[in-house]
């Protein structure tokens, strides 16, 4: 008989009990909840929501099983679907359109389970249920985005040299430049070819003047492209983890469609929703003569908004102040590069720290230049919803490409603000073009299905060895006797 030592069994039991207990959430299943994220990088899911969220509850007579916080949301967890969807309508319309109300799943698993890192096996869609979504990404925009930022380059870099041209279109993927003469025109060959390496450049000579044609070269189109799509890929992800949804599946389909797979999601709509937020950054010139003047600003309010302007509101201490802004864009976030969160230098209180590219750092410093004494509006786009962070007053011409957002905002804002210029815009539309919703009942059905024929399984091969060992080991026993019988 084998006999070992005695911690080797001492070894076996212990793996035994750990892998048990870390297997035991996987007999609890899960909860039907409700999760609410904030919209805004403004709002944040902490205990204060928490608490509204549970007087919203109690106020509706609604029974509960649990409230949580995380970095995702509030979750409040039901024992029927019933209450899940009763409970998501009353929530949204309470807490109206700042917070999304999403339908989730949840672990069922006790608390001392959780503490110590034990969760259930996360399942995919087929088996959980859950969300499938097929994007297309329009290229064709991004490509078109891509020529319009590099007509702005050409357009400021020239002026910058002091070249003078009569004027510069862009007609689909192509800037055409205008120039009274040739000498102009092959100074600002000389500027563009040292300024990018991705553009492909045709003089055209006519009768009155010489035009010069910019397009991009195909391998600085692939380059385009493929950065748009990565782009998005990048935003999606970003975007997914506010659902709270564990190991979703974010994966690029081609050239130019990107599948998207949320297990557990089960409000179609309000996932739909979440993958389109986009959160970018523009910079514009405020209106003085109409914001400093109350009786335009009441009417701007009321919706009579000046010609050429836009109404949004600027953070302050005493809340939201109308603020009038022309809708000429100076700069945008895809000119960013970088953008991290810290502390103003003068007053230390918190701020974001933004870096340019150098064509935006030459945009920057020139509308700084020929703007001293005026106000300039930082504004973040989030939903299609703009809103002023802040709009300084420009001291002094602003060169080196590090511009800093300070204003109303606490650190944990200038984090998520960061956050969302670093990676929350998409590089260009993207549009659902197949969308299926798997249902858990039918992934219920599958597992039932998966068990059953594990069983079968079990059952066939265990008749199996056991009838075919019984009878190869009767087959010696009668080969003995024969012998024996013979022998005699």
């Amino acid at each position: 008989m084998n006999r070992y030592p005695v911690w080797v069994y001492a070894i076996v039991v212990i793996s035994f009990i750990v892998g048990f207990v870390y297997t035991l959430p996987n007999f609890f299943g899960e909860a039907p909840a409700v999760q609410i994220s904030p919209v805004k990088a403004t709002l944040k899911a902490d205990s204060a929501l928490m608490q509204r969220v549970q007087q919203v509850l109690t106020d509706s007579s609604i029974a509960h099983d649990g409230i949580t916080v995380d970095e995702n949301g509030v979750k409040a967890r039901f024992e029927e679907t019933d209450t899940q969807i009763k409970a998501k309508d009353v929530l949204q319309s309470k807490l109206g359109d700042d917070y999304v109300v999403a339908l989730n799943l949840v672990p069922n698993s006790p608390r001392w389970l959780t503490a110590i890192g034990a969760r259930p096996m996360y399942l995919g869609l087929d088996l959980r249920g859950g969300v499938h979504f097929l994007l297309q990404v329009d290229m064709k925009s991004a490509l078109t985005r891509r020529m319009e930022g590099l007509a702005g380059d050409i357009r400021g870099s020239l002026r910058e040299k002091r070249i003078p041209y009569t004027g510069i279109s862009r007609e689909g993927q192509v800037v055409q430049i205008r120039f009274r003469d040739q000498a102009a025109r092959d100074k600002a060959v000389t500027e563009i070819e040292r300024m990018t390496g991705d553009a492909a450049l045709r003089p055209v000579d006519e009768t009155d003047e010489y035009k010069l044609f910019v397009t991009l070269k195909p391998e600085a189109l692939k380059k385009t492209a493929d950065f748009a799509l990565q782009q998005n890929i990048t935003t999606l992800r970003n975007r997914v983890n506010e659902l709270g949804v564990a190991e979703p599946i974010i994966q690029q389909q081609g050239a130019d469609r990107v599948v998207v797979q949320l297990p557990g999601v089960q409000d179609t709509a309000k996932a739909k929703d979440i993958l389109g937020r986009t959160a970018t950054l523009e910079v514009r010139m405020v209106d003085e003569e109409s914001s400093s003047n109350p009786a335009v600003l009441e009417a701007a309010v009321r919706g009579q908004v000046p010609f050429g302007t836009e109404l949004f509101y600027e953070r302050s201490e005493r809340g939201s102040t109308p603020l009038l802004v022309r809708r000429q864009v100076v700069l945008t976030g895809e000119r960013i590069n970088d953008a991290q969160p810290g502390f103003d230098n003068q007053t230390g209180e918190p701020a974001v720290h933004i870096s340019l590219d150098g064509a935006g750092a030459r945009i920057f410093q020139q509308a700084t230049r020929e703007n001293v004494g005026r106000r300039m509006a930082i504004i973040l786009f989030e939903k299609g919803k703009g809103e002023v962070v802040t709009a300084p007053v420009i001291r002094a011409e602003i060169g080196g490409g590090r511009v800093q957002i300070s204003g109303q905002m606490n650190t944990r804002e200038a984090n998520d603000i960061a956050l969302l210029l670093r990676a929350g815009a998409l590089a260009a539309p993207m549009e659902i073009i197949e969308e299926r919703t798997v249902g858990p009942s039918l992934g219920a059905e599958n597992i039932d299905k998966g068990f059953r024929a594990m069983w079968y399984g079990f059952a066939a091969m265990s008749a199996f060895m056991i009838a075919y060992y019984a009878l190869f080991g009767d087959i010696p026993d009668t080969v003995a006797r024969a012998i024996e019988f013979g022998n005699a």
